[in-house]
């Protein structure tokens, strides 16, 4: 017998049992979203190698050792996207919606990164991503936080994750910081892991972010970015800071929570959770006014986050946050030659009167004990039972599945679509 073809490592399979966690996160999304007036934009899974390379940078671990990158049939190179943001932002210019315009936009969907699989993190990963365009002032940046603060109250995970800021200043400032950071690290090379070595030449500010415990000492001692950060950074991040303590929104001050690209600019932002052990960090946001310009557009104003869902659903799952409702409200057991017939013609009859609610209606015949084990497994709270000889009375039995104090009932089949409009919980208003 020949081996059964398997997923590919790290690009899971979501299976019946958890898509209802993931479509309750996703309606709380498009709802929370709503409420600020963003918009959503669907972008390719695809893009030319080129924009990696220019967006993140072809020195770093995601353009040298992680993207999913491939000639096609025309010689072209192009690549899984690895992340949304460059996508969105080549959108935004190729149809020249940053004209004298402001954008709030999101998008959702899978990106592609060859790493390590571990719990919360894959190769194929779903992530939803929010970009704002045009818009100076630091009220945006705040708007961001307020939304994620909005969404984790949605979900009842408010008082799992922690905000942390910090910022990065303008560019000119970093560079300076930057000197000072080489520079204190060039006196303590034997403390440095070999990551941090490599890193004390490329990218010096992300060793700030190393996870090696042996590392925390020297880190902590490290020069802070907040005392190179001119009047006008520091302006701006006392204002986001002034917002959120108006609105009531907590917050942590780390001055080691950096970002690895140059286009960053002023706030940075994360969520954190104490919950999923390593893999702590829930969403991630900051301005990157720099990146449109390097993209090739005129300067411009940008800031945005990006959430990890499985991540998310992991946090959600742990703390048994979400009561999911079953993916049936109604099974409809049908027996005999006429009730077979009849039931379908019935079971529309009532999708048509009642929009939204979940019917099952029994398929492949089976006798009344095996139709009625389906039911109960189904999850649903009813079961609507059609036999011949109510099919002759235009009547049908609803059965409580779920509640034993409820007695079973003969109704007409008028009567039935009426006490299911009254008494079905958690379905749509039709």
């Amino acid at each position: 017998m020949a081996n059964n073809i398997q997923a590919i490592r790290g690009m899971h399979d979501v299976l019946p049992e958890q898509t209802p966690l993931w479509q309750f996160a996703e309606t709380i999304i498009r709802e929370v979203l709503g409420a600020y007036g963003y918009s959503e934009i669907r972008l390719p899974i695809v893009e030319k190698t080129e924009l990696f390379k220019r967006s993140i940078g072809e020195v770093t671990d995601i353009v040298e050792k992680e993207m999913y990158t491939f000639d096609d049939r025309n010689g072209d190179s192009l690549t899984l996207r690895p992340e949304g943001t460059a996508g969105c932002l080549r959108a935004c210019l190729e149809h020249g919606l940053l004209h004298n315009q402001v954008h709030r936009l999101w998008y959702y969907g899978p990106m592609y990164r060859h790493e390590r699989p571990q719990k919360g993190r894959y190769r194929q990963f779903f992530q939803l991503g929010v970009e704002t365009y045009g818009m100076a002032g630091p009220d945006i940046d705040a708007e961001l936080i307020l939304i994620m603060e909005r969404l984790w109250k949605k979900l009842g995970i408010r008082d799992k994750v922690r905000l942390q800021l910090n910022s990065l200043g303008t560019i000119a400032e970093r560079m300076v910081y930057r000197d000072s950071l080489v520079s204190y690290f060039q006196g303590h090379l034997e403390q440095l892991d070999e990551d941090s070595l490599r890193r004390l030449e490329t990218n010096p500010l992300r060793i700030l972010d190393t996870k090696n415990p042996a590392m925390r000492e020297v880190v902590a001692n490290a020069p802070e970015l907040m005392n190179y950060l001119g009047d006008d950074s520091l302006e701006h991040f006392n204002a986001i800071t002034t917002i959120l303590n108006d609105l009531g929104i907590s917050y942590e001050l780390n001055s080691r929570l950096v970002r690895g690209l140059d286009y960053y600019s002023k706030t940075v932002f994360e969520w954190v959770t104490d919950e999923l052990g390593s893999q702590g960090t829930v969403c991630a946001g900051g301005r990157y006014d720099g990146l449109i310009e390097q993209l090739g557009g005129k300067p411009n104003h940008a800031v945005g986050f990006a959430m990890g869902i499985e991540r998310l659903l992991a946090l959600v799952e742990t703390l048994d946050a979400v009561p999911l409702k079953s993916s049936v409200d109604v099974y409809m057991i049908r027996v005999g030659e006429i009730a077979e017939q009849q039931g379908l013609r019935f079971a529309e009859a009532i999708r048509n009167d009642i929009p939204g609610l979940k019917l099952q209606v029994n398929c492949g015949g089976g006798s009344f004990k095996s139709q009625f084990k389906k039911a109960d497994k189904s999850g649903a709270e009813f079961a609507l039972i059609l036999g011949d000889d109510e099919v002759s009375r235009g009547e049908v039995s609803i059965k409580p599945l779920r509640n034993a104090e409820q007695p079973q009932q003969q109704l007409s089949q008028q009567q039935a679509i009426e006490f299911l409009q009254i008494n079905v919980q958690g379905r749509p208003n039709g």
